[in-house]
């Protein structure tokens, strides 16, 4: 959470990269960068990453509190799931079998991360395409400096709507379970991560109010990752990693009603990282090779068989004292082929062969940072996008901020300009029906203003404003109504969005933090489905005797628009949503040195809500739990 990772321990955030691929000291930073703690992932055993990511200010992840197998969208500062990078230690993931060419945060278990850093607005100068509204980087558990340790952690919980009946319906339908093992002998470390999920109780579509209850909606999925590496010198760090992930997810059909449909994702992922650090500087590189395959079992059966590559190195060499640059090379490489049941037939035929579904990118970049003594700071960069489908594509960013330095206090202005660059998808470029070879990559440039305030770790409040504009966007589009004839195409309008971001953080006692985050997000009726204008997130955590820890947080959504599609006229239609608020408890206790437990309750008032027009979600629901550590 945005600002409960600042609740929890406020000095994790003196130190931030993701803005600058090199270690500053926050006040350095040109950017406002939120960090999800370990101790906050602690605190919330069963919460998942994309529930955790929806209490960060500028964010909403549509569909994390309805069942756990709904697809997620990412609503970043009015933008879509293609604007926003998801990245595991350092290396950009996508799938290129989706339409979006988006990474799915149901593949990622909650309980392998040690933390999670979030750097919002343009940022495709160090992480390439899609990093334009946000890049998320997630940082799975480190190795033990003993010879072996191991933590294994149970959850329990209920997973009822809020429509059933509290006392009848309430039991536990929700299992979460995780081992983690790792070591170092000498040289030589490891970590083994095994993790499972599984859902049920709850059903994707909510019944009508006529109608009895639908029936629950399954999610099972299934984690393990190793880790192994050597330390070669003091300097030098080799390391190679391989992880196996499955779910499936049961889902209704699209019409509202019920439905045994099912989704199935498998991807296997394997790769390195590899680090040496010099008197002026370090050398990374970081890779992953991934085959993802995903099959839909319904009325409109398919199957999706997808690879790519991606590979992140860069040099960064501190010139002077004050001057320091990254230069660096990313590459992507993607391909799909996917399969579909023709009408009248019963054998799955190709639909998209990867022949001639794939393209590379290849893009070079250079990043510079300024630092004086006297209080100004500058981070500027440039990237050359070389794309195998169109011509090369330039962006940059300029990011300057100045601090004023009051001994105990310290105020930091900010403000940067920043162009990003967002890629047609395989889909978009390929797919029989709807693909258009001539697309170009969707521009984005992004204008920041802002300002921090802090006392120390023990008050911080901060405000930016943003203002995102889109060019060439990819939209679907009718090409002959009375032939049903669709088609992906650049537009030539213009979208903006803008909105401002507001976070604090203040400890009112030595055992009491509070924290609070608001964004107002402003964008263009065209672009606005199912982001809400207004939201806020506040919590209070309450820390007794270093060993028991009590929290509670609030969320507020405010009104939002969807639409659906009504089979009676054959047409979209748009309906609002109502404005809801969630009340959260959870506490969790050292019981001895070895074992820790915990316990919450979500939606304490039971309110009923939606956010996804006719979509189930979720009522008042109990999680207990414990961790054993040896």
């Amino acid at each position: 959470m945005s600002v409960l990772a600042n609740a929890q321990q406020p000095q994790a955030l003196d130190t931030v990269m993701l803005d600058t691929k090199i270690p500053l000291e926050r006040k350095q930073s040109g950017k406002v960068i939120t960090k999800i703690s370990n101790e906050e992932l602690q605190a919330r055993p069963g919460a998942s990453v994309a529930e955790l990511l929806n209490e960060v200010s500028g964010i909403e992840i549509n569909g994390a509190r309805s069942n756990d197998g709904q697809n997620l969208s990412y609503y970043v500062r009015g933008g879509r799931n293609r604007q926003v990078v998801i990245m595991v230690d350092g290396v950009q993931l996508n799938d290129p079998s989706q339409i979006a060419n988006d990474y799915d945060l149901r593949l990622i278990p909650a309980s392998a991360i040690k933390e999670i850093e979030i750097l919002k607005g343009a940022s495709s100068v160090l992480y390439g395409s899609g990093a334009a509204t946000a890049v998320i980087n997630i940082t799975t558990k480190k190795t033990s400096e003993k010879d072996i340790s191991a933590t294994f952690t149970s959850t329990l919980g209920s997973n009822r709507p809020t429509e059933s009946d509290f006392k009848e319906d309430t039991k536990f339908e929700t299992f979460t379970n995780n081992v983690n093992v790792s070591g170092t002998v000498n040289r030589f470390f490891y970590n083994a991560n095994f993790s499972n999920r599984y859902t049920n109780g709850l059903s994707a579509v909510a019944a009508p109010a006529d109608s009895t209850r639908f029936e629950s909606d399954v999610f099972d999925r299934f984690n393990t990752r190793l880790n192994l590496g050597y330390k070669i010198s003091d300097s030098i760090t080799i390391s190679q990693f391989v992880a196996i992930d499955k779910f499936k997810a049961d889902f209704d059909n699209f019409d509202y009603t019920d439905a045994n449909n099912q989704s199935i994702t498998e991807q296997i992922k394997t790769g390195g990282h590899f680090e040496w650090k010099y008197k002026q500087g370090t050398y990374v590189f970081n890779d992953s090779y991934q085959w993802i395959d995903r099959e839909i079992i319904s009325d409109f059966p398919s199957k999706f068989e997808a690879k790519s590559y991606s590979l992140d190195t860069y040099l960064n060499h501190r010139i002077t004292d004050a001057f320091q640059a990254v230069l660096g090379l990313n590459v992507n490489l993607s391909e799909f082929n996917s399969f579909t049941i023709p009408f009248g037939t019963t054998q799955f035929e190709s639909q998209i062969d990867s022949d001639t579904a794939n393209f590379d990118i290849i893009d070079p970049y250079l990043n510079l940072v300024y630092q004086t003594n006297f209080g100004l700071n500058l981070n500027a960069g440039v990237r050359a996008n070389i794309h195998s489908v169109y011509d090369t594509h330039v962006v940059y960013h300029v990011n300057p901020s100045y601090n004023f330095d009051f001994g105990t206090t310290l105020l930091k202005i900010l403000g940067s300009y920043s162009t990003a660059y967002i890629t047609p998808s395989l889909f978009q470029l390929y797919d029989p029906l709807y693909g258009n070879e001539m697309l170009m990559p969707e521009e984005n440039t992004t204008i920041e203003g802002g300002a921090e305030f802090s006392m120390g770790g023990n008050f911080r409040v901060s405000a930016v404003y943003f203002n995102r504009t889109e060019d060439n966007f990819v939209d679907f589009v009718t090409v002959d109504p009375e032939l049903f004839l669709f088609q992906y195409q650049n537009s030539s309008e213009q979208f903006e969005s803008s909105g401002v971001e507001v976070e604090f953080f203040g400890k009112i006692l030595d055992q009491l933090t509070a924290s609070a985050n608001y964004t107002n997000t402003q964008v263009d009726e065209r672009l606005a489905l199912r982001i809400p204008e207004h939201k806020a997130n506040m919590n209070l955590r309450y820390v007794w005797k270093k060993r028991t820890t009590i929290g509670l947080s609030y969320q507020y959504v405010g009104e939002r628009e969807d639409t659906f599609f009504n089979p009676l006229t054959f047409e979209n239609e748009t309906i609002g949503l109502e404005s809801f608020g969630l009340l959260n408890f959870n506490m969790s206790g050292q019981l001895t040195k070895n074992i820790r437990i915990f316990a919450g309750v979500t939606n304490i008032f039971d309110t009923e809500y939606e956010e996804i027009y006719r979509f189930q979600t979720r009522g008042r629901n109990l999680l207990v739990g414990f961790e054993l550590t040896f």
